[in-house]
């Protein structure tokens, strides 16, 4: 039986009004801004740190005075270990609430890691007062003071803090630490257990334990101890990160990975777990072919992980599968056109398809969102690298560093800087950085030898080979560096040994490789060279720097061109872009006199390699030797525009402006600027006193003339200059014997018709 009608009119009316008290509660900021904060905090609870810092500013965006919503942004940037951001959330935290005493003692802890000791003091005088019986209070003090290098006094803190609250197990792991600092071992390992045994379940006393155990190479207790915590918490995968990484160390890579392949199935709907077989790959073996198809996989089962889609793209970037990491970033960027990460991926992109001013616009665009973005300032520093101004580069990098003290990317770029113009203090310290954010890795311990030898402390380069080698074994790296020092000190079966023990480990070191030959080019054994390169191209076929190696070896030593020109060729078959291999080839076919040969391989270099200066310094050079001032004038102001500070581009500008009948004064600057970058240059001693001979200084060009002469006495076009100097100068007598010297040297000198007509002059 149909209700009345008027009760169903009734209810509609209730409905109606149910709706609208729903819509207005949605419409409330009050309830929107909380119900932002739960979702937060319950991703954050889950661990899934990216999605609650999403909806943390959320909150913020509806609120933007909502200190509790700043809180939480701030400790989730500190677990996702981006301080910057966390610093600015705790700033506005103190700002809005200054009675949030967590929050300034959080502050203070952070500014004492940064090492920002007086602003850290601030928080510290208020917590002092506010605070003066909180047992963190207490910690941070304590912190305060280790960062001082009191340790006494951090003791003294730490001591105070436990007698507050004598049942926080985080407490005695911060003890424990700072007795580590101070040698007290034995303590140190006492009181990490004590924390463990106060709170079992406590992970980060757990994890202390064992990272203990392995700092003092109790590698079988370390091993016992993060199995332990696994078993505390099977869901957690922090003890199971530690113990695969332990198992690395250990040498066991088949059981870590297959412990990992276990955690897969273990925890198969946690993206922290089920990617970390991915991971071990990438980090801890640099096999990207086996990370990549390992997220190749996962990105099939899983296309909706945002953390699985962002590092199956960044593998396809690194492994050049570009179309493949445009097309998924794309879908990315058509879902959400602000999201950060897609965009850096955009500009790396565009950085490998030899796009780097690309690159530099979309990361601009980056930094005005998200000033505090170190991976944006890295990859910003990489474009501008790839457009050669290296000292944006490297500002860009320090950038990053500072904002990320252990974005590792960043410190090789400095060290590769460094290690590019010789700067081996610099080159020390970014080592330095590397090897103590990555101690059981050898790259740092390598480059750090680099940049003993060469600052003559032979002792130290020795030790940081032997750790290299220490801390991973199966790693050709170590064995390089033993293999150069070993070369340096003409220990030659012992450097031959360590290249090839390099070589038995990784065959396609091409580091081993060059090693290996140097040693037997250096005694004088050319085709031991050449035949050691062959049966390394027998293992490894498609290598293109082998092939580099051995056009090399045959060009220099055995003066084979045909021979030099078909492993160079296949070099440049190989790999398109493999520079040092063009250069050579172009060489070769410049001797082998197919100039023209040589000038459509450079032609075509330039174009692929816009930014490369060796090349357009080669390319230039021939248009110069081809008289073809225009192009060459080109060729020089490009490199310029990449590099202002190039002084053979500025030498070789000037004397092509010079030739042209150009401005004198702006060549003889840019001729004043080579000469002070390259003081020993005979060229750039022959620029400018061509271009004081231009001026009419004739006193000033034949001192510097002269000096070229002296460096490179066989070079017709010194002595031809130094002639019209000497006659400028009106002594015919010395400027007929240097024009005759011309003749000699080089009967087909360009200028060879001129030259007689001013002997034919001089002498009558």
């Amino acid at each position: 039986m149909r209700p009345p009608v008027r009760s169903v009119v009734r209810s509609g009316i209730f409905l109606l009004m149910l709706a609208s008290i729903l819509v207005g509660c949605s419409r409330d900021p009050n309830v929107r801004k909380q119900k932002y904060l739960e979702s937060g905090t319950r991703f954050f609870e889950k661990g899934k740190y990216h999605e609650a810092a999403i909806q943390f500013s959320n909150a913020i965006q509806v609120d933007p005075d909502f200190a509790q919503a700043h809180y939480q942004l701030a400790q989730t940037y500190l677990k996702l270990q981006q301080y910057p951001p966390a610093y600015r959330e705790l700033n506005v935290t103190v700002e809005k609430q200054p009675d949030n005493y967590q929050a300034r003692i959080d502050l203070a802890n952070l500014l004492i890691g940064g090492g920002e000791f007086k602003q850290a003091q601030e928080q510290l005088d208020v917590l002092a007062v506010k605070q003066p019986n909180n047992a963190l209070y207490h910690m941070a003090l304590a912190n305060y003071h280790a960062g001082l290098r009191d340790n006494a006094a951090a003791l003294r803190e730490m001591e105070r803090a436990i007698a507050l609250d004598p049942n926080r197990a985080d407490l005695y792991v911060n003890l424990a630490l700072l007795q580590i600092g101070g040698q007290q071992f034995d303590a140190a390992g006492a009181n990490f257990k004590k924390a463990v045994a106060l709170d079992p379940k406590s992970m980060s006393a757990q994890l202390a334990l064992g990272s203990f155990y392995q700092s003092r190479g109790q590698l079988a207790e370390a091993e016992q101890q993060y199995r332990h915590a696994i078993e505390v918490d099977p869901k957690s995968v922090d003890p199971r990160n530690a113990l695969a990484r332990l198992l690395v160390v250990e040498g066991k890579q088949t059981e870590a990975e297959e412990f990992l392949k276990q955690t897969k199935r273990d925890l198969p709907d946690d993206p922290a777990a089920y990617t970390m077989l991915g991971d071990y790959y990438f980090s801890l073996l640099g096999d990207v072919n086996r990370a990549t198809a390992e997220y190749e996989a996962l990105y099939k089962e899983h296309p909706g992980v945002l953390q699985v889609r962002k590092n199956f793209i960044q593998l396809l970037i690194l492994q050049n599968r570009l179309p493949e990491a445009t097309k998924i970033n794309d879908e990315l960027l058509k879902t959400n056109p602000q999201n950060i990460e897609a965009m850096i991926f955009r500009a790396q992109i565009k950085i490998r398809e030899g796009h780097p001013s690309e690159a530099v616009t979309a990361l601009q665009e980056v930094l005005p969102r998200d000033p505090d973005n170190p991976i944006a300032h890295y990859h910003l520093g990489v474009a501008f690298d790839q457009l050669g101004n290296a000292t944006r580069a490297e500002n860009e990098w320090r950038e990053a560093i500072r904002q990320k003290p252990d974005m590792i990317e960043a410190q090789r770029s400095l060290a590769s800087a460094a290690l590019h113009r010789g700067d081996w203090n610099a080159l020390s310290e970014a080592a330095g950085a590397i090897s103590a954010a990555q101690p059981n890795l050898p790259d740092g311990y390598a480059l750090q030898a680099i940049a003993e030898v060469n600052l003559k402390r032979r002792d130290q380069a020795e030790a940081n080979i032997q750790k290299a080698i220490e801390v991973a074994p199966k790693n050709p790296i170590g064995y390089t560096q033993l293999g150069a020092i070993r070369l340096l000190e003409n220990r030659y079966p012992d450097a031959e040994k360590a290249y090839q023990k390099a070589l038995e480990l990784s065959p396609d070191s091409s580091d081993g490789l060059n090693g290996l030959m140097r040693v037997y080019l250096a005694q004088n054994n050319p085709d031991k060279a050449i035949a050691v390169a062959n049966l390394q191209i027998q293992k490894v076929p498609n290598s293109s720097a082998f092939y580099d190696l051995l056009g090399t070896a045959l060009f220099d030593s055995k003066k084979d061109r045909p021979g030099a020109e078909a492993a160079l060729r296949k070099a440049i078959e190989l790999d398109k872009t493999n520079v040092d291999a063009v250069l050579k080839l172009a060489q070769v076919l410049n001797v082998e006199g197919s100039t023209d040969q040589s000038f459509a391989l450079l032609q075509q270099g330039v174009k692929d390699h816009p930014n490369d200066v060796p090349l357009y310094l080669m390319y230039g050079e021939l248009l110069e030797s081809r008289r073809d001032w225009d192009n060459a004038k080109a060729a020089y102001q490009k490199i310029l525009e990449i590099d202002s500070n190039n002084p053979i581009a500025s030498n070789n500008l000037a004397f092509v402006m010079l030739q042209q009948g150009g401005n004198v004064d702006v060549a003889l600057a840019m001729a004043q600027t080579a000469r002070r970058g390259m003081p020993d240059s005979a060229n750039a001693a022959d620029t400018l006193g061509w271009a004081y001979y231009k001026k009419g200084a004739y006193g000033s060009a034949i001192g510097l003339l002269k000096e070229a002469v002296q460096k490179e006495p066989n070079d017709a076009s010194f002595h031809y200059h130094l002639g019209l100097a000497y006659q400028g100068a009106g002594n015919n007598a010395q400027a007929k014997e240097q024009l005759q010297r011309v003749l000699k040297i080089n009967p087909n000198f360009p200028d060879a018709e001129e030259v007689r007509k001013t002997l034919s002059g001089l002498s009558g």
